[in-house]
């Protein structure tokens, strides 16, 4: 166990592997089941988003924060296009394996940012760059591997693929925890994973196919948010 823990960005790399196997396991039962048995489970994934999404925003304690931080995070994101670059991105991969499916890019983006967003991500990380034991992300783990289930059983290998930009996420943070983890006190913490819950707000109502959002172009808002606090709240 001594010798696994000394492996370079361990906690990182077992919840990349998790998904990664759970995914597969999610869409061996997706190609066994018909896809009108499986419309019921992606409503109920939907409604999932929601109600954690919800508690999450909830937990903000300065709103304008948020808001403030979705917003410029949005224009930022935009100028950028960080949306377009990743749908661009997909549809290469599309084109050269025919055989993803059509809900690739669906699952790859609502698989990303479900396992990205919230703070276990964030403090796993920095728990373990900072030379303890990665219990935050191990734990993280075993919930992504049964998020990673139901995902792939509902969207396919798109939900595989989201094991990429979560281990790169996690295994930098990882990498400048000693840098970054002066800045994210409590109180910056709090308002990125209420930013954060609001996008997942956003994941669960596609999901339910009541709106159509360009989520990922939102992304720059978790910055803002710690941002905004550092230079006003605190």
């Amino acid at each position: 166990m001594k010798y696994l823990l000394s492996i370079p960005l361990f906690g990182s790399l077992v919840n990349a592997l998790t998904i990664i196997v759970c995914g597969f396991a999610g869409s061996v039962l997706r190609s066994r089941v018909r896809a009108d048995i499986m419309e019921l489970p992606k409503q109920c994934l939907g409604l999932f988003s929601v109600v954690i999404g919800v508690g999450m925003a909830l937990k903000t304690q300065n709103m304008l924060v948020v808001v403030f931080s979705l917003c410029v995070g949005s224009i930022i994101g935009g100028l950028i296009d960080i949306d377009g670059r990743i749908e661009r991105m997909i549809e290469r991969v599309q084109n050269k394996h025919k055989d993803l499916g059509s809900n690739f890019s669906q699952g790859f983006v609502t698989a990303m940012l479900i396992f990205c967003i919230g703070s276990m991500a964030v403090l796993g990380a920095f728990e373990e760059g900072l030379g303890g034991y990665p219990t935050l992300l191990l734990t993280k783990s075993m919930m992504d591997g049964l998020m990673s289930i139901a995902l792939s059983a509902t969207f396919g290998f798109g939900v595989i693929f989201s094991a990429i930009p979560v281990f790169l996420y996690q295994g930098g943070l990882t990498l400048a925890a000693r840098v970054i983890q002066p800045y994210m006190t409590e109180a910056a913490t709090i308002e990125m994973t209420a930013t954060g819950g609001v996008m997942l707000l956003g994941v669960g109502l596609s999901i339910l196919g009541l709106v159509k959002l360009k989520l990922m172009n939102a992304l720059p808002g978790l910055v803002i948010a710690v941002v905004l606090v550092r230079l006003f709240v605190e």
